[in-house]
């Protein structure tokens, strides 16, 4: 909780504070009646790591009224280069009750749900009841669940997306309830080990590698689930997400889904926007995977000889933001 003298300062700001005179300065850019839509939406935000908490941020500010957040995690040190909630001040401290907190600071009136525990497939109707969207901020290492959320979203007649930090670049494919389907677009199977569905996965989401000149692979860790990640990235894709989900909401712009994939490399200043034929298993993208599986497998066997590849062990079954 904070410090009561900080939860009496806030009370006595809230006090002078109004829905509209705090998103006023959208006018221009949104309609009175579109503000008012953005209002009463809410939106499901699964991982509030370095995307997510940003994700969640930026489409605060931008007016969402009602937020149902997953995270089971606590901040610490090592998030510090890019995640939003992720401060000396609230090191060890649940990340789900801090971004809640700072939501409530930013919008009085917002009406967020917590989901402590973070969403496994006992609660996942739960945290997507009332929602008109789902945004993914999971760590690109946990899998299976994130299936089975994008595959309820699309049950439920609702869009589902997330941007992922790539290097100094953001990637993002968005799923509708009549685009490709999430497995089927990545090429994903139950029968896939965890380095597969891991490959499938970052492949799929970046088939342009626009990041791949300047990106040392030698620290990505799928042993320790730890790779490169740079805060300005988690920033591109906040934006690119708040964007994204504007034009869904508001339904005003083009809103390209999947097999069509985006990425803008901020560093390389390069943008495209594709579309693959074929998903995951376009014969380019079956190449890199395999390279991929290959290469992650040697890193294993280097880090831990003799011990079981599959990494079973070292994937939970319930989701969590970006560590």
């Amino acid at each position: 909780m904070l410090p009561s003298d900080n939860e009496e300062m806030i009370s006595a700001n809230a006090e002078a504070w109004t829905y509209e005179k705090a998103f006023s300065r959208n006018r221009g850019l949104i309609s009175e009646a579109e503000q008012a839509q953005l209002r009463k939406s809410r939106v499901a935000i699964v991982g509030l790591g370095g995307v997510g908490g940003i994700d969640l941020i930026a489409l605060a500010r931008l007016g969402i009224g009602r937020f149902t957040i997953a995270d089971f995690d606590i901040f610490e040190t090592h998030n510090i280069n890019r995640q939003y909630g992720a401060m000396v001040s609230t090191n060890k401290q649940p990340k789900a009750d801090v971004m809640a907190r700072i939501v409530r600071d930013i919008n009085p009136e917002a009406d967020v749900r917590i989901f402590r525990e973070g969403v496994t497939a006992d609660n996942a109707d739960d945290f997507l009841a009332d929602a008109d969207i789902l945004v993914d901020g999971v760590d690109a290492f946990e899998i299976d669940v994130r299936r089975m959320l994008f595959r309820k979203a699309r049950q439920q007649g609702i869009f589902a997306l997330g941007a992922g930090p790539v290097g100094f670049s953001t990637v993002w494919v968005i799923f509708g309830p009549r685009s490709l389907p999430f497995d089927k677009y990545f090429d994903l199977t139950d029968a896939m080990d965890p380095v597969q569905k891991f490959v499938a996965y970052v492949v799929g989401m970046a088939p342009a590698s626009l990041q791949r000149p300047y990106m040392d692979l030698a620290f990505l860790s799928i042993r320790n689930q730890t790779g490169p990640s740079a805060g300005l990235a988690c920033h591109l894709a906040s934006g690119v997400v708040t964007a994204e989900v504007l034009k869904i909401l508001l339904r005003r712009g083009r809103v390209r889904t999947a097999p069509v994939y985006q990425q803008f490399d901020a560093y390389r200043g390069l943008f495209v926007s594709r579309r693959m034929i074929g998903g995951n298993r376009n014969p380019l993208q079956l190449v890199k995977r395999r390279w991929l599986v290959r290469y992650l497998r040697r890193q294993l066997a280097a880090s831990a000889p003799g011990t079981d590849q599959n990494l079973d062990s070292v994937h939970g079954d319930s989701l969590r933001g970006e560590k």
